[in-house]
């Protein structure tokens, strides 16, 4: 079993009231997001939870991209792209998510870009939350 990591410092708290569920609607705090949702595949107008991961994932990881590269003194294209697929899936009878993070970092040598990616991914606090919970791949596009 791994131990819980213990924050020393609270750096922001994200704070959203939902309700309804996947046919719901969901705000934050701030106001700033405030967004309709639907089941993923339906007809409804909103967006879900597998989506809404995935965009925050992918701009996670960006970030996390260019710290990697800043300690490589390695300098992140300014086209820099993930593309997040999140699947929503079963296993028996349970539901379960599995990921894919689809990088572009154009113009950098294979061997570069693949050092970055996999430096990110140590440091990127979804994919910490994700290893060894959902089947991950992390692709260099």
């Amino acid at each position: 079993m791994t131990a819980i990591t213990l924050l020393d410092k609270v750096l922001y708290t994200g704070k959203t009231h939902t309700s309804g569920g996947r046919n719901g609607e969901s705000r934050s705090s701030d106001g700033r997001l405030d967004i309709k949702l639907s089941p993923p595949g339906s007809a409804g107008a909103g967006t879900n939870p597998e989506q809404l991961f995935a965009a925050g994932w992918s701009a996670c990881f960006i970030g996390a991209m260019g710290r990697a590269a800043g300690a490589q003194k390695v300098t992140l294209p300014v086209d820099v792209s993930v593309d997040a697929e999140v699947d929503l899936g079963t296993a028996g009878d349970a539901f379960f998510l599995q990921a894919r993070l689809n990088v572009s970092l154009p113009g950098l040598d294979r061997a570069t870009a693949r050092a970055i990616v996999d430096a990110a991914h140590q440091l990127c606090p979804y994919s910490k939350a994700t290893r060894g919970n959902i089947g991950v791949e992390i692709n260099l596009i």
